[in-house]
C-alpha cells in the first residue's frame, strides 16, 4: 500500500528485533517510562501504544527474553520516520539493557476477530468491566460479540492496575480496521487494550 491509498489504516505497528538476557514481569511502567525518554512526543500521542512483550513464562520475578521477543510499537503512521530513531539504542529498563534493532512496519489487517490480552479495568468486578466495554463499543459506532477471559494485573507505584482479556468476534472489517486504530480503554503505553487478529476463541483464556 502507498501511503496516497485512502484505504490504508492511519495506524501501524513497527516491529524492533529486541537482545536482551530478562526483564521483570512487572516492567511496563520502566519500559514506558524508557521509550517516552527515547521519543518524547511518545505521552503526545493519544493512540500510540506498546504492545506487551511476551516472555518466557514461569513464575520467577524475573522473566527470560525470547530470542523472537520483539518491541512492537503501534503509532500514527505520520510518527514512523521519528520512531526509526530507535534503531540500534540501547535503553535500560529497571536495571535490565535491552538493545534495539531496525525496525520493519506490519500494517493492520482487518480481521473478524480481534484479541487484546490486557484491557484496562476500574476495578475487580467483571461486570462493570463488560459494561464500560459496551459504552466504549457503542461510543466507537462497533458491533461484536464479546468474550471476557482472565483478569490479571499490573503493579504500579501505588496502586495495582486490574485488566481483563477480551476477544472481540464477529466484526465486520471497517469496525475491525476502526477498533485496532482506536483500542479501548486507558493505558495504551502500558499495553492495555491494543487488539490484534486471531483465529480463534481459544485465546481469551490465556
Amino acid at each position: 500500500m502507498s501511503q496516497d491509498d485512502p484505504d490504508e489504516a492511519t495506524m501501524v505497528d513497527m516491529v524492533f528485533p529486541l537482545a536482551g538476557h530478562s526483564l521483570p514481569r512487572d516492567h511496563a511502567q520502566a519500559l514506558q517510562q524508557a521509550l517516552q525518554q527515547a521519543l518524547p512526543w511518545l505521552p503526545e500521542e493519544p493512540l500510540a501504544g506498546i504492545h506487551p512483550l511476551k516472555l518466557v513464562s514461569g513464575g520467577e520475578s524475573q522473566a527470560l527474553l525470547s530470542q523472537r521477543t520483539r518491541l512492537l510499537l503501534r503509532l500514527p503512521r505520520a510518527r514512523v520516520a521519528l520512531a526509526q530513531t530507535l534503531a540500534g539504542r540501547t535503553i535500560e529498563v529497571d536495571g535490565s539493557t535491552l538493545q534495539l534493532g531496525a525496525p520493519h512496519l506490519r500494517e493492520l489487517l482487518p480481521h473478524t476477530t480481534l484479541y487484546a490480552p490486557g484491557v484496562a479495568a476500574a476495578g475487580v468486578d467483571e461486570g462493570i468491566f463488560m459494561e464500560a466495554v459496551a459504552g466504549e463499543l457503542q461510543a466507537l459506532a462497533v458491533r461484536a460479540q464479546t468474550v471476557c477471559g482472565k483478569r490479571g494485573s499490573q503493579k504500579l507505584p501505588g496502586q495495582v492496575l486490574t485488566t481483563f482479556s477480551l476477544m472481540l468476534h464477529a466484526l465486520s472489517l471497517a469496525d475491525s480496521r476502526r477498533l485496532q486504530e482506536q483500542g479501548l480503554g486507558p493505558h495504551r503505553l502500558l499495553g492495555c487494550g491494543i487488539f490484534v487478529p486471531h483465529k480463534s476463541a481459544a485465546a481469551v483464556g490465556s
